[in-house]
């Protein structure tokens, strides 16, 4: 007899039974815990071998071992009877089972059985961890317990980040500022920001109109500067000097305050009135006071320059220590090493830091010169593939350190650079939006060339330099040049020790006045001069052989791209030739209406309102558009034909075509906005053909070939011309390299 099934799904007070695949047959006995076992079922207590249904054949005698009985929990389940299959299924069970609500606690079992004595646990986990929990005497938590707890769901709820109030809604009265909101929702006119930002004339057109006596004035904020509204509002504020009331979508309404008429005489805003309004505005005053003279302090050697640093810092050390502290340290820092750079760039439109604004800085600074390198020994100068990926996902968080919008002239900002290149590994410049005849090539050439640093990423939007691996701050580049020039004057000296040691010995003792220069460092200098200087030419005229070559093949290349090009010519002119032989256009009537002048006006005019056309495609004229025609004169005596040519002569050559084909008159060509009509009108005598389609004509498909050729035609002789000009060019490099080598090689 198999065992009943294990009560999985069902949770029950009553401790669950022993599992078969423990003891095996031995579950046929009666378990003492589980109280006095119920009567068995008429078919169970028949003996095992006894049929349970009358049929032909008897049922065959079942073997009640662990095979047998584990059969229900191994059937189908991938992996078969294995073992490591059983054990996934008791991993499954026990997390159902401890999932359940704990029930009460069974009593003890006065029968010392084996198979009560055995636990449902198998120890697939450690035994430590086993131990813990039975201490413990909590069941293990299931991976889904967490989300019935609604404590837990609102301890782990994102809490949304406070929202500061504005200016507006910290001075103004709440009274006063719903009447300033529903005044705003009624204007209809505003003023339109710039590209590059909220620029002079906007805050005039502002002041404007403010000065009418409107309380508010709307600014409407494009690109970039609409992607951060707040800082939007801030820079208004600090330029207008007003207070955003309302934002709708990209306007900006701007109150200009209660007191406004009494500062109507201070036109301009000045950035020290600024420095109270925002932390930033005292980052861009202090900045502002260093460099607004002159780019003396953007230079290490200039000991005036640090002593107006020092004098200022001294001048706005009560205005700090007075200022409470804010943001981070990161913030403060790159506040800190920003403001030693230069003036911030007030319109910066994304968030703070305020980058500095490049074109502030000096265009030419005295003594500036590209910094002296040199690279580690066994370093390579130049970037991996690897190197270069991790410089730029370096450079994506920093902030903006400056901001430019010139595209010369920019010592200053290549001084400054190399000052934040003493802190920082990469320099990150932001390409200022709104400014003509910027050009962000020209900027990274000119920066590259004069800080001598590599260009990592360059786009319309950001151009970041990194210092290279041979890179030396100031005070390292001064010393190494010290410490090689203290070398070459001692060696100069020994040199000059051992000609005189020389000499005194030949003097002295006789000897010959052949001099040996093996070990010396005029032996030096002269494999330098000699050897160095031939193995350059040596190598000049290895790059132009090379170049040589390369050119070679080029141009073999070329003109074998060519003569492939001619053939497909050819091969076009071809099926051209073949589709027009079955196109033969009819001849001009020689008994033709005249019409007068009046006449034709008419028409003409007729025409011109019609509404009905007919439209040529790219097949041109074919058989369906001459029964078109034919169709529109049947209930009209004047048709519209639009064609979208553009060239005159195909123009008239088209209206003539239409003209001999369709029998009738031209009237007009008339130019439209993108295209041109053709006014014909069908005659006084006109009657209807008696076949629709004129056979002489190319039909539908063989129209549409045609212009396809024509097409292919036109692109491949484009393309032969420009194949031509490049085998001209390169007959011309190949003709001034050769000269090259000639000249330079070496005569026997």
């Amino acid at each position: 007899m198999a065992p009943p099934p294990l009560p999985l799904f069902s949770p029950s007070p009553k401790p669950p039974p022993p599992p078969p695949w423990l003891h095996g047959p031995s579950t046929q006995t009666q378990n003492p815990s589980t109280g006095p076992a119920a009567p068995p079922a008429p078919d169970e207590a028949a003996p095992p071998n006894k049929p349970r249904h009358h049929s032909a054949q008897p049922a065959p005698a079942r073997n009640t071992g662990s095979k047998t009985a584990a059969k229900p929990l191994t059937a189908g389940v991938p992996g078969g009877r294995t073992r490591r299959a059983v054990l996934g299924i008791i991993r499954r069970v026990r997390s159902l089972e401890l999932s359940d609500p704990p029930g009460p606690v069974p009593a003890p079992a006065r029968n010392n059985d084996a198979a009560a004595a055995v636990p449902f646990h198998l120890p697939i986990e450690p035994r430590e961890q086993a131990r813990e929990a039975v201490e413990k005497g909590k069941a293990r938590a299931v991976p889904w317990a967490a989300a019935r707890d609604e404590g837990l769901k609102v301890a782990l709820r994102r809490e949304k980040k406070a929202r500061e109030p504005t200016r507006a809604e910290a001075e103004l009265e709440a009274g006063e500022l719903d009447r300033l909101q529903r005044l705003a929702r009624g204007m209809g006119r505003w003023a339109r920001a710039k590209k590059a930002g909220v620029t002079d004339e906007v805050v005039e057109d502002l002041r404007r109109e403010w000065a009418r006596g409107e309380e508010l004035a709307a600014v409407r904020i494009v690109e970039p500067l609409r992607r951060n509204m707040d800082r939007a509002r801030e820079i208004l504020e600090i330029k207008t000097g007003g207070l955003v009331i309302w934002t709708k979508g990209d306007i900006h309404f701007v109150y200009r305050g209660s007191n406004y008429q009494q500062n109507m005489k201070h036109s301009q805003y000045s950035v020290a009135s600024v420095q109270n309004v925002s932390p930033v505005k005292y980052n861009v005053h202090r900045a502002q006071i260093k460099y607004g003279n002159e780019g003396e302090v953007l230079t290490d050697g200039n000991s005036k320059g640090d002593d107006v640093i020092q004098e200022n810092d001294q001048s706005v050390c009560g205005q700090k220590d007075e200022e409470p502290i804010k943001g981070t340290l990161y913030e403060r820092e790159v506040n800190r090493l920003l403001d030693s750079l230069g003036p911030r760039f007030v319109d910066w439109w994304w968030n703070t830091p305020l980058p500095v604004d490049a074109d502030l800085l000096p265009e030419f600074v005295p003594g500036f010169k590209t910094p002296f390198r040199q690279c580690p020994p066994g370093v390579r100068p130049t970037l991996a593939d690897e190197e270069l990926t991790y410089l730029r996902k370096l450079a994506r968080p920093l902030p903006t350190h400056f901001a430019l919008g010139r595209n010369s002239r920019l010592q200053g900002l290549a001084a400054a650079i190399l000052k934040l290149w003493e802190k920082s590994l990469i320099a990150k410049i932001a390409v200022k939006v709104g400014i003509q005849n910027t050009n962000n090539e020209q900027m990274a050439w000119n920066l590259k060339h004069l800080t001598g640093g590599t260009v990592i990423l360059r786009n319309k939007d950001f151009i970041i330099l990194y210092r290279g691996k041979d890179f030396l701050p100031g005070g390292v580049a001064q010393t190494v040049i010290q410490r090689e020039a203290q070398v070459h004057d001692e060696q100069v000296k020994e040199e000059e020790a051992r000609l005189k040691a020389v000499d005194s010995l030949q003097m002295v003792g006789g000897l010959s006045s052949e001099e040996s220069s093996v070990g010396t460092f005029r032996e030096y200098q002269d494999f330098q001069a000699d050897h160095v200087h031939e193995n350059t030419e040596n190598s000049n005229i290895i790059e132009l052989e090379a170049e040589k070559h390369r050119l070679e093949k080029e141009l073999k290349d070329q003109e074998w791209k060519l003569s492939i090009l001619n053939k497909k010519i050819e091969g076009s002119n071809q099926a051209l030739a073949k589709l027009h032989s079955s196109w033969s256009p009819s001849e001009q009537s020689a008994d033709r209406e005249l019409l007068t002048e009046e006449e034709k006006a008419m028409f003409r005019r007729i025409g011109r309102k019609m509404d009905g056309l007919v439209l040529l495609g790219r097949r041109g004229i074919f058989d369906g558009v001459i029964e078109e025609i034919h169709q529109h004169w049947k209930h009209k005596e004047v048709v519209k034909v639009i064609t979208k040519q553009n060239q005159a002569r195909q123009i008239m050559y088209t209206a003539n075509l239409l003209e001999v084909e369709t029998g009738g008159i031209l009237i007009a060509v008339e130019k439209l906005t993108t295209s041109h009509a053709i006014i014909l009108y069908r005659g006084k005598n006109y009657r209807r053909p008696e076949k629709s389609s004129s056979s002489n004509l190319l039909t539908k498909r063989e129209a549409l070939q045609r212009s396809i050729e024509v097409q292919r035609r036109g692109s491949m002789k484009y393309f032969a011309r420009e194949r031509q000009k490049s085998i001209l060019e390169l007959k011309r490099k190949l003709r001034y390299v050769a000269r090259q080598i000639k000249y330079r090689t070496p005569r026997s």
